[in-house]
């Protein structure tokens, strides 16, 4: 029992087979159960029982038989496969095929004819199956054979007699014979014989496959590939084989090996079939990862390989591997496995492709239809296809539910291909025409094709399915066929197919991607122009052309692109224009025509050229875009086309009408599709970007505003390029600006209105009326540029809408009746020049003719004239007698005049033109256009050359230096000028110079270009402005001449540039850096030119392009300059470097001296001897500005260079200098010296020196006499100097000066005449030079000598009763210490030589001084607003330098400068503390510094707010006020919201809060200072809190300065105790112990009441006793401060010379001291630029402007001009030091005090002098 049920619950199909028959049994018993059962007769579970049901019958129990029988008639009676099992096998052929061969070589005929019989029977049975055993019977046998099968029917045979066994299944199996269900092919293979292969491979073969030669490897494979041949193989074990062939197709490096590896594969796939399958899944990756491989013979290998593989195993067992590679990297590999999924899904059936293996693969073809490469969604999109069909829609569609509609139609199409295309095909095809189409014999495949051809020749029209056939081209290889023979005859089919039959525009689809790649074919290219012609016959060639194009541009072969264009050019010759649509593929002619291969390009242009016979001009707007060299191009292929008429079609759909229709006809139908172009153009709506507040902008008050607007709208339409008619407010905005008081934008308005009729079109009829009238108005304007720009707008529009709409109505006539000479004159010229080009006019013209009357006898004879011309022109259209009938009106003596006039335009009248001419072609209204300019040009010619040659075009420029910024153009930069360069400059020129000066500009007669420059230099003066407005174009231009090789011109260039750099210096203007770039580079060019004359000229320009463009920024430029290859060029760069750095010292060396002098030394070593010569001259001038320091600057140089150079500095140091005047005068005549070399230049500040050395010079000129006679050679030639604007001003040079006598006495003679001047005077110009000369020691590059001046004045403040000499030189010296601040932080703090303890030591000295300068309020209230902000920059900078907190003692110096900083804010003058903190808070938060830093000004404004109540009586309102509306200005409070941090918004709300609380009302009659202060958003926000807070203020109107003072002091007294707190604190604290006893003393002086006992209670005795003892110190040291009171008003260091009040005024005879001549020199300094620099000079404008206000100086103005007097101190202390030391009246003349602090500071000069030697 136990063994009964271990089989007991085994399946049926196991039970079938048990060894036990008991089993046995009880499986068939219950098989027969099951039979019985199943209804579907197509059921899978049939399929478990095929292999079993002979086994039912052969049972050798008898019992178990019995029911075996009977298990197998049911299954017989019921299974759709039992048909196929027994049907065609009842005879066993294999044992008689595998003799039949022998029977065909037997001697005996009559078996060898029985043999045919037999062979011919038997074909008919298992047909193509009994090729293969016949193979190698008898050639002439076998040809025999062929033609017998050949006669046979198609038809298979029916049984005729049946087995007893079958006799009850006669009735069915006749019946599945009738409906031809019976025959089933009988496999070839099965009647092979196996053969066994392993044994005969050759026995070096696993060496050989591993050999590293390919030639032994390549034999091993040839070897295999012969054996595998063999159809069938004996089983073995192929494991070593398959290992060795799969390990060639995945590492071997030869892909001829690999594709024959592959075909072994799969010859040893195909012979062993299923017994394969155990070596499938080691092959199969290997396989999928080559199909990266591209070569089509891999490929084609490959999917043989994989296919043969597939058929030996299931799908099953490959799925994993196939999914790996699915969403492989590499397009090619998912290709190819989505395509072997599709063939192999064709091998399943709904049963071997189950839902569970589908699913996966769905997800992945899911992915693949949006993949980003085509050729893998095209295999996802077959792959998901095929399954549908094998396996139905309805398994398939739960997988596709993210599919959209398109992919799925596209999925459906697949599908419908493979089930109907291959049903159709078959049914008009041969049988051996479809099997050999994909055969891998490609004579086979040239025979199938052959066939195809006479079966597609033979087929009547209506029966020929296209789309059916061309799919089964399109099958294996398909459009990938390596024969061209093959591919040549399938693209002539295609060709037939379309000319043949009902070709459809799917079936097109179908090829045209194929026949596009082969368009490019030097062998199959003509075969697929000619299948392509045919499909644009049978599809339309629009539709044929725009697929076409996009499919050639979606590949990257450049020759399939170039061919393709040629293509359409040609068939648009063939087919006519009708119908093509120009949007659809112009974006890929635009891809051509910037295409990288030159043969796109010509192809493109070619089919431009062509297409631009039908559409005329209206064409080139499509590519007005492109680059000028490439439109040149374009134009002249368009010009190649003007006069040709395009061709009769000869292809396309017959005309239905006449054939023979007019050739007028056929010309208006042309023009008419030239004039549809318009239409075809895509347009933009932009009436939602005419935003209701640019209508606003455009209407504001503020004409800068107004411009804004104009510029946005201009923009818009810019970038819409083409538009709509709708727009919006726009025209009613633009109306409005065609009457604007400013001209400039009216000029811009009228720019505008000609950008819109080019934007617009034939759509801007409509706007006529409301727009284009009042351009007409425009006519009457005072401004000739003004009419110019209004007629050349009129033009534009009548250009696109016709004269129609223009004439309808009175809009002309009540123009016409404005009695305006100017628009009376351009009206009616414009109309003579329109009226006869008209056929027609509307009637209403007859509105003009009493206007036309009266402007006959208007009072301007201009006016008159003009009506003349107009008059025939008027009656051409009117008539004489209606115009006759018109002067009834007037009166008699004026009929009489009139009336004689148009007797005498009678006799001129001109007929009107004809119907339009045929010569027009298909051009629309080009042709008319270009035939109407040239007889008005003519007569124009002459007044066009009188009007100006160049136009101001506002903006323009600066829109062209964006464009080029952005690369929207070529950047000026070229070793030669090329085409697309010139084209460039001529399309930019177009706009901004006359028409007839560019035509001469660009002539190729060099004679032209001397006439133009000529001209040029005529009206250099006149058009000033407009020159300069076009400089850059100008310049350009220039460049190219550079280029030119004639003399003449390059001179006639040269004279050109020299009066116009002379003009720009005049007018103040200064080069920008794109137009230097531009030029400079190729001036510098010319400067080595063979040419003396020539190289002169260069030299004197760039002379003079010093004065207009700063010479540091000329240096970089020469420094390239000698590099060249041309030893002049070198030589003279080199000598002009040296006159630079001569002229402007070292700072012109740009990046830096060090960098510089070292390529330029490199050159002493030059083989030239000019350039050695100029290199060692420029050197020796460096020496003579910066000494011995020039060897340390020029690097390593060779012992014989060094030599050269020495020798050099010693023979120039032998010879005596010429004095400066005269040297300067002979050897720089005409140089100039310019502002500071670093400054960028805007406009200079208008230049008042002159008139102030005037005044200077006759004060000073009737004491000349007192002074001796001094030897001219000695003296400075002032008037020279002055008067001469062409020489440099040759300046001492000031560090070579020694100090060692400057103490020593000099005697100056005693004046004979001399007034007694105030003694003070005299003792406070001496103290004060000596106070520079220190102050200017501060700012030293040498840390020591800045410590000993730092010293020194530390020891002056630090003595109460010296510390005032200090009065009038604390900006002075505040800033010197800034700058030595600022040297700290970028220069020695980042030098790792030098010791952090001396940068410590400096930085304690600077806090130090400047501790002990803020302890003095009197000193501390002189800093100005400027320096203050620079100051507290400096100083928070400081705090935040991360580098000092790694020194010594580094977080000790950040406390003394927080100290400091509390200091300055409290003893400052608090309106300049205020104010610059105020603009510091500004420029940081514009400048995006670091939050850090922000904060920390923001914490100094909250100090100053919370001080304001004791504050507030000495602070300017009205300046702080200034400073917070300039704020609010920059930062509106929307803007300042938008910042990160909202703590300056709360700051500035807080400061106004608190100021409003402390002033009340009264606040608002401190905004005096502001300009429009009703616009102010301050006011606004000072009336909101004024409003909401009432009487905020402490102080009442009422009450006087006092009891506001009382009510400030009892406000403060709320916060004793916090004040007392942080007092003590400091108190305690060792840094600010000092500070604090400091604001205790002044505390108990401002609150005498206040009680200390509650803070020094809890104290120890020591401390209070310390801080009593510090009170009294304080106070005894305040009370023994004594002041020197002065007796002047004035502390400048230099005295004013312009009026009497100086005290060096000279009116009264007084002596004349050296510092007149310095200040005349320092006057001379400012003028050439020496005193200036860029900060100033941009902010000069803005000055003048607020010059009615009180000025702030800049804080970076006044560290300049502070910089220049500290540089100058030395001289100044020299000069004035000897003239008092040594005058007879010195001692008399002078106060003991201030003697004995100017002895000490002298003894302190002697020191420093000796600590530096």
């Amino acid at each position: 029992m136990g063994d009964d049920s271990e089989w007991m619950k085994l399946p049926i199909d196991q039970k079938c087979e048990h060894k036990v028959w008991k089993a046995r049994l009880n499986g068939y018993e219950e098989a027969l159960k099951l039979f019985q059962r199943i209804e579907d007769e197509k059921s899978p579970e049939w399929g478990k029982y095929l292999g079993l049901v002979k086994k039912f019958v052969t049972e050798s129990n008898a019992v178990a038989q019995l029911k075996g029988l009977e298990a197998a008639l049911a299954f017989i009676e019921n299974a759709h496969v039992a048909g196929n099992e027994f049907g065609s096998k009842i005879v066993t052929l294999k044992p008689v095929v595998k003799i039949l061969p022998k029977q065909f070589e037997s001697r005996e005929k009559a078996v060898r004819d029985e043999a045919k019989l037999l062979a011919v029977e038997i074909y008919k049975w298992i047909r193509d199956a009994l090729r293969p055993p016949l193979q190698n019977i008898n050639s002439v046998q076998l040809k025999e054979l062929e033609e017998e099968w050949v006669k046979l029917p198609s038809s298979p045979p029916k049984q005729s007699r049946f087995l007893r066994s079958q006799q009850d299944l006669k009735a069915k199996f006749e019946q599945q014979q009738a409906q031809g269900d019976q025959s089933d092919a009988v496999d070839p293979y099965e009647l092979l014989e196996a053969v066994e292969i392993l044994s005969k491979l050759p026995k070096d073969f696993y060496d050989k496959i591993e050999a590293k030669k390919w030639q032994e490897r390549k034999e091993a494979l040839e070897a295999v590939e012969t054996l595998s041949k063999n159809p069938k193989l004996e089983n073995g074990d192929y494991g070593d084989l398959v290992r060795s062939l799969k390990k060639v197709v995945g590492k071997d490096a030869n892909v001829m090996l690999v594709t024959l590896a592959a075909k072994c594969l799969a010859g040893l796939a195909a012979g062993l079939r299923k017994k394969f399958g155990t070596y499938a899944g080691h092959v199969v990756p290997t396989i999928l990862e080559k199909f990266k491989e591209k070569k089509p013979q891999v490929v084609q290998a490959l999917q043989e390989a994989i296919d043969a593989v597939f058929l030996t195993t299931t799908l099953q067992n490959l799925s994993e591997d196939i999914l790996a590679v699915m969403d492989n990297k590499n397009p090619s590999i998912k290709q190819q496995a989505s395509l072997f999924l599709a063939r192999a899904f064709r091998h399943c059936t709904q049963a071997t492709l189950p839902k569970s293996i589908l699913k996966p693969f769905c997800a992945a073809f899911l992915k693949q239809v949006n993949d980003s490469a085509p050729e893998v969604r095209d295999a996802a999109f077959e792959a998901l296809g095929t399954a549908m069909k094998v396996v139905g829609e309805k398994a398939v569609n739960p997988f596709l539910a993210d599919l959209d509609k398109i992919k799925l139609d596209k999925v459906m199409m697949y599908k419908y291909v493979l089930e109907v295309c291959e049903e159709r095909a078959a049914a008009v095809l041969p049988a051996s025409c479809l099997q050999q189409l994909d055969s891998a014999n490609w004579k086979e495949r040239l025979a199938s094709m052959e066939e195809f051809q006479r079966a597609v020749e033979t087929m009547d029209k209506a029966e020929m399915p296209c789309q059916a056939l061309v799919r089964m081209l399109a099958k294996k290889p398909g459009w990938k066929e390596t024969n061209f023979q093959v591919m040549q005859l399938k693209l002539h089919v295609v060709a037939l197919i379309a000319q043949k039959g009902q070709f459809s525009k799917t079936s097109a689809s179908v090829v045209l991607d194929g026949l596009v790649d082969k368009v490019g074919d030097v062998k199959c290219g003509g075969n697929a122009k000619e299948a392509l012609t045919a499909i644009g016959e049978a599809c339309s060639l629009p539709w044929t052309a725009e697929q076409v194009v996009s499919m050639a541009f979606s590949q990257k072969n450049p020759k399939n692109q170039a061919e393709a264009l040629n293509w359409l050019a040609n068939a648009m010759k063939e087919f006519g224009f009708a119908g093509i649509n120009v949007k659809g593929f112009i974006n890929n002619v635009k891809t051509a025509l910037g295409a990288t291969n030159p043969a796109v390009r010509t192809a493109a242009i070619t089919l431009l050229g062509v297409m631009y016979l039908y559409m005329g001009a209206p064409l080139r707007m499509f590519f007005e875009d492109e680059k000028p060299a490439l439109l040149a191009q374009i134009d002249a292929e368009f010009e190649k086309m003007q006069g040709q008429s395009p061709p009769a079609p000869i292809r396309g759909a017959k005309k239905t009408g006449v054939e023979d229709e007019c050739d007028e006809e056929e010309q208006d139908e042309d023009a008419g599709a030239g004039q549809d172009i318009m239409d075809l153009l895509p347009r933009t709506d932009i009436s939602d970007k005419i935003t209701s507040d640019l209508v606003a902008k455009i209407g504001d008050k503020n004409w800068k505003i107004r411009k804004e607007g104009l510029d946005e709208a201009a923009a818009i339409i810019s970038e819409a390029k083409f538009i709509t008619a709708n727009m919006g407010e726009l025209p009613l905005a633009l109306k409005g600006r065609l009457n604007d008081s400013n001209k400039i934008l009216v000029q811009q308005t009228l720019s505008i209105l000609q950008q819109l009729a080019t934007a617009m079109g034939p759509g801007l009829k409509q706007h006529v009326k409301a727009l284009g009238i009042p351009i007409i108005t425009v006519l009457g304007d005072s401004k000739p540029n003004v009419r110019t720009a209004a007629m050349a707008t009129l033009q534009a529009w009548v250009e696109q809408t016709g004269m129609k709409e223009w004439l309808e109505g009175e809009d002309l006539s009540e123009e016409l009746k404005r009695e305006n000479p100017f628009l009376r004159q351009e009206v009616l010229g414009w109309l003579a020049e329109k009226l006869p080009t008209l056929r027609t006019v509307p009637g209403d013209l007859m509105f003009c003719v009493p206007q036309l009357y009266a402007c006959l006898e208007d009072r301007n004879g201009d006016v008159r004239k003009k009506a003349q011309d107009a008059l025939p022109t008027f009656m051409m259209h009117l008539g004489f007698d209606k115009m006759t009938k018109a002067t009834g009106k007037l009166k008699p003596a004026s009929k009489d005049q009139v009336v004689a006039m148009l007797d005498k335009a009678r006799a001129v009248m001109p007929a009107k033109p004809a119907a339009p001419a045929k010569a027009g072609g298909g051009k629309g209204s080009a042709g008319g256009a270009a035939g109407k300019k040239p007889p008005a040009k003519g007569i124009k010619e002459d007044e066009d050359k009188s009007g100006p040659i160049f136009v101001l075009v506002p903006n323009a420029k600066e829109q062209r230096i964006k464009e080029e910024k952005q690369l929207k153009i070529l950047k000026w930069n070229f070793l030669t000028p090329r085409d697309e360069y010139v084209e460039q400059l001529k399309a930019q020129m177009s706009t901004c110079f006359a028409k007839w000066l560019q035509d001469e500009l660009f002539h190729f007669d060099f004679q032209r270009h001397v006439k133009a420059i000529g001209v040029m230099i005529e009206r250099l003066d006149c058009e000033s402005d407009a020159t300069i407005s076009c400089l850059d174009l100008i310049l350009k231009w220039f460049t190219l001449r550079f280029f030119d090789t004639n003399t003449t011109v390059l001179m006639k260039v040269l004279e050109y540039l020299k009066l116009l750099f002379a003009m720009l210096n005049r007018e103040n203007y200064h080069l920008n850096e794109y137009e230097a770039n531009s030029f400079v580079p190729y001036l510098i060019l010319k400067v080595g030119e063979s040419k003396d004359v020539v190289r002169k000229d260069v030299r004197a320009i760039l002379t003079m392009l010093c004065n207009v463009y700063p010479a540091s920024k000329v240096f970089p430029f020469l420094m390239d300059g000698t590099k060249s290859k041309n030893s002049k060029q070198r030589a003279e760069c080199l000598e002009e470097l040296g006159c630079l750095i001569e002229g402007y010292g070292m700072n012109v060396c740009q990046p830096t001296p060090a960098k510089s002098l070292k390529e330029i030394a490199v050159h002493i070593g030059d083989r030239d001897t000019s350039v050695r010569n100029a290199a060692l001259n420029t050197v020796v001038a460096v020496y003579n500005v910066c000494g011995d320091q020039v060897y340390k600057l020029i690097g390593n140089l060779s012992e014989k260079d060094m030599s050269m150079l020495e020798e050099r500095i010693k023979r120039s140091a032998k010879k005596t200098p010429a004095p400066p005047a005269k040297q300067s005068a002979s050897e720089r005549s005409q140089r100039e010296h310019p502002t500071n070399p670093s400054a960028t230049f805007l406009r200079k500040p208008a230049q008042e020196d002159p008139n102030k050395l005037n005044q200077a010079r006759q004060n000073a000129q009737h004491s000349e006499s007192s002074h001796p006679s001094i030897p001219k050679e000695f003296q400075l030639d002032l008037d020279m100097i002055e008067t001469d604007q062409s020489r440099v001003s040759e300046l001492p040079d000031l560090v070579q000066h020694k100090l060692d006598e400057l103490l020593e006495p000099i005697m100056i003679p005693e004046p004979k005449m001399r007034s007694v001047s105030p003694h003070f005077d005299e003792l406070h110009n001496s103290t004060a030079s000596t106070i520079n000369f220190v102050i200017s020691q501060v700012a030293s590059g040498d840390i020591n000598t800045s410590i000993q001046a730092l010293a020194q004045i530390d020891e002056v403040l630090r003595q109460e009763d010296k510390a005032e000499v200090m009065s009038g030189h604390i900006d002075q010296f505040l800033i010197a210490t800034l700058m030595q601040l600022r040297l700290i932080y970028n220069t020695h703090m980042a030098d790792d030589r030098l010791d952090k303890k001396d940068i410590f030591k400096l930085y304690s000295c600077i806090i130090g001084n400047m501790l002990s300068l803020f302890s003095m309020e009197s000193l501390a209230r002189e800093a100005s607003m400027g320096v203050l902000k620079d100051l507290m920059h400096g100083l928070i900078t400081l705090m935040l330098d991360g580098r000092v907190e790694d020194i010594e003692d580094g977080q000790q110096l950040i406390r003394s400068v927080n100290l400091l900083v509390v200091r300055v804010l409290e003893k400052s003058d608090q309106t300049n503390i205020l104010s610059a903190l105020l603009v510091l808070l500004q420029d940081s938060l514009i400048s995006l510094d670091s939050p850090m830093f922000s904060e920390l000004v923001m914490k100094c404004l909250w100090r100053m707010i919370r001080f304001l109540p004791e504050t507030i009586n000495s602070i300017n309102l009205d300046r702080i006020l200034l400073d917070v509306h300039n704020f609010m200005k920059v930062f509106p409070k929307e803007k300042l919201k938008q910042l990160k941090s909202d703590v300056p918004h709360r700051t500035l709300k807080t400061l106004l809060h608190t100021l409003c609380k402390l002033t009340g009302a009264k606040i608002l009659d401190h905004l005096s200072m502001i300009e429009n202060r009703n616009e102010s958003e301050l006011e606004a926000h000072l009336r909101r809190v004024v409003k909401h807070s009432g009487n905020l203020s402490g102080l009442k109107t009422d009450r006087g300065n006092e009891k506001g003072g009382l009510r400030t002091d009892r406000m403060s007294k709320a916060k004793v105790s916090d004040i007392l707190s942080e007092i003590f604190k400091k108190i305690g604290s060792k840094e600010n112990t000092k500070e604090g006893l400091t604001e205790l003393y002044e505390y108990k002086q401002k609150y005498s009441d206040a009680d200390l006992e509650p803070f020094l209670r809890n104290t120890s005795q020591f401390f209070q006793s310390y801080v009593e003892r510090g009170l009294r110190m304080i106070e005894s040291e305040r009370e023994g401060k004594g002041r020197i009171q002065t007796s002047t008003g004035t502390n400048q260091i230099i005295p004013q010379h312009g009026g009497d009040t100086g005290p060096l005024s000279s009116n009264n005879g007084e002596e004349l001291k050296p510092a007149v001549y310095y200040e005349r020199l320092k006057i001379l300094r400012q003028r050439q630029g020496l005193e200036n620099n860029s900060r100033q000079q941009q902010r000069a404008p803005i000055s003048s402007l607020l010059s009615s206000k009180p000025s702030v100086a800049s804080s970076t103005d006044m560290l300049h001009s502070k910089l220049s007097q500290l540089k100058e101190s030395r001289e100044l202390y020299q000069q004035e030091h000897n003239a008092h030391t040594h005058s007879p009246t010195h001692a008399h003349t002078r106060s003991a005090s201030p003697s004995a602090n100017l002895d000490d500071l002298k003894k302190r000069l002697e020191r420093i002098k000796s600590n530096r030697q």
